[in-house]
C-alpha cells in the first residue's frame, strides 16, 4: 500500500488566514487587504476562504482580536495591587499595538464580540471591582484607560515633526528652533509621554480611590 502524498502547501486553516492577514495589515495597511489579495497570498482560490469568514470585515475582526490576544492579563491574577496591575497592562497593551499600528483603528471601535478583546475588558473590569472600587467607577476607568491607550498608539507626536529646520522659522515659532531634531528620537520620546501621561492618570486615580476605596 502507497503512503499518501504529503500536501506542498499547509492545510488551509482560521489560524492560517489570520495570522497571514495580520502580516499584510502590518506591511500594507489596512486597504490592502482584500479577499483576492489574501487567497494569493496563501496560494488558495477565494472562495476557499468562504469556508472560514464570511467576509473581509470579519477577517479583520480576527486580526484585531489576535492583537487582543497578545496582551498580558496575568498581573490581575498574582496579586499586584489596583494601581500596579493597571501600569503593567497598559504597557503591555501599548506593546502590542505599536508593533501592530495598523491594526489600530479597527480595535479602535470596541470589543464587540471579540473573545480576546472581551476577555481583556473583563479582567480589568472584574480587577478593579474587586479592588474595592465601585462598578461605576471601574467602568469608567476601564474606558479611561482604553482612550489613553489607544490614542497613544494613532499616532506619534515626535513623529509629526520633519527633519527640516528652515520648517520652523524663528520668527514664527519661536519655541521650535529644536522641534526638527524630534523625529529622530521618536521611539524615545513616545515613550517617555506615555510613561509620564500614565503615571500622572494613576496618580488622579490614586487620589480618588482614598475617597471611594474600601478604607475611605
Amino acid at each position: 500500500m502507497c503512503a499518501m502524498a504529503r500536501p506542498r502547501k499547509p492545510l488551509l486553516s482560521t489560524d492560517r488566514i489570520v495570522e497571514t492577514a495580520r502580516e499584510l495589515v502590518d506591511r500594507e495597511g489596512l486597504a490592502a487587504v482584500s479577499t483576492r489579495r489574501l487567497a494569493a497570498e496563501l496560494g488558495v482560490s477565494g472562495p476557499s476562504l468562504y469556508n472560514h469568514f464570511r467576509t473581509k470585515d470579519e477577517i479583520l475582526e480576527a486580526v484585531a482580536d489576535s492583537v487582543s490576544g497578545l496582551v498580558d492579563l496575568s498581573m490581575f491574577d498574582d496579586g499586584r495591587d489596583w494601581r500596579t496591575s493597571l501600569h503593567d497592562w497598559a504597557v503591555s497593551y501599548r506593546a502590542a499595538l505599536r508593533d501592530h499600528p495598523n491594526i489600530v483603528p479597527v480595535l479602535a471601535r470596541g470589543p464587540g464580540r471579540r473573545p480576546a478583546a472581551l476577555r481583556l475588558a473583563d479582567a480589568v473590569y472584574g480587577a478593579m471591582v474587586d479592588a474595592g472600587w465601585p462598578p461605576a467607577q471601574a467602568t469608567s476607568i476601564g474606558a479611561l484607560m482604553r482612550y489613553f491607550i489607544m490614542g497613544s498608539a494613532l499616532g506619534s507626536f515626535a513623529g509629526g515633526f520633519v527633519d527640516d529646520a528652515s520648517a520652523y522659522d524663528p520668527a514664527d515659532y519661536p519655541h521650535l528652533g529644536q522641534a526638527h531634531l524630534l523625529a529622530e528620537q521618536q521611539e524615545k520620546i513616545d515613550e517617555r509621554a506615555f510613561e509620564a501621561g500614565l503615571t500622572a492618570l494613576l496618580d488622579g486615580l490614586a487620589q480618588q480611590y482614598a475617597q471611594v476605596g474600601p478604607g475611605a
